[in-house]
């Protein structure tokens, strides 16, 4: 798996596609026709559960009554730290399976 170099304004998508920012406007901002809710967004860029729960964490920091915003740091570390570990694991089987093509 490539590394990401985290200095330049790329995105790369989970289909492997990747938009360049002109460092003004990028179009992987632009929200999706129709979309009303948070939700529409994470289904809308395909996000797993972690990132899933990142974005509500983050939207509703501050806000939420049964959630303090330290709870929600919490969480939000919380499923970042699983998502990382994962992309770690997938990271070390990919010349495995790069060998089986």
């Amino acid at each position: 798996m490539k590394k990401l170099d985290f200095n330049k304004p790329t995105s790369v998508s989970r289909f492997g596609h990747v938009e360049t920012s002109d460092g003004q406007h990028a179009n992987y901002y632009n929200l999706p026709p129709g979309a009303t809710q948070l939700q529409d967004l994470i289904s809308h860029r395909n996000m797993n559960a972690q990132i899933g729960e990142i974005m509500r964490s983050c939207y509703r920091y501050g806000l939420a009554s049964h959630s303090p915003p330290i709870r929600e740091v919490r969480k939000i570390l919380f499923y970042a730290q699983a998502e990382l570990e994962r992309l770690e694991r997938l990271e070390q089987l990919e010349p495995v399976c790069e060998g089986r093509r």
